[in-house]
């Protein structure tokens, strides 16, 4: 395990730990915002090796509901690393995560995801 010695001596590590830091009904609301989300304006998802790729129709409400949600789950997971690129029709959400993390991403894409039908 890589850390940082402290100048108190005490050990800290270098990576923040893979832990969620909300309550049951704080993450309930959380996963209920990314569904309503993903209901109305994902596009697609691309999942390859601890990185997930999530594109949503672009718009204004939508680039503001996905910037809350990411400057929300960056402060609850920061071990997550997350993206956000806006293209003319398109809002792309880019997330890292580490090896011992990958649970943790395949619960946020099934939460943007829970309600999309698969293609034919």
């Amino acid at each position: 395990m890589v850390g940082i010695q402290s100048t108190k001596g005490t050990y800290m590590p270098a990576e923040p730990p893979i832990a969620c830091s909300l309550s049951a009904s704080e993450m309930a609301k959380r996963l209920v915002e990314m569904r309503a989300l993903g209901n109305e304006c994902l596009l697609n998802v691309e999942i390859a090796d601890g990185r997930t790729v999530l594109s949503f129709a672009a718009g204004t409400e939508t680039g503001q509901r996905l910037s809350a949600i990411v400057a929300a789950e960056q402060k609850c997971c920061a071990f997550l690393t997350m993206r956000l690129r806006t293209e003319p029709d398109t809002i792309t959400l880019t997330i890292d995560a580490p090896a011992d993390a990958e649970p943790v991403l395949a619960d946020l894409v099934a939460a943007f995801a829970a309600d999309r039908q698969p293609a034919p």
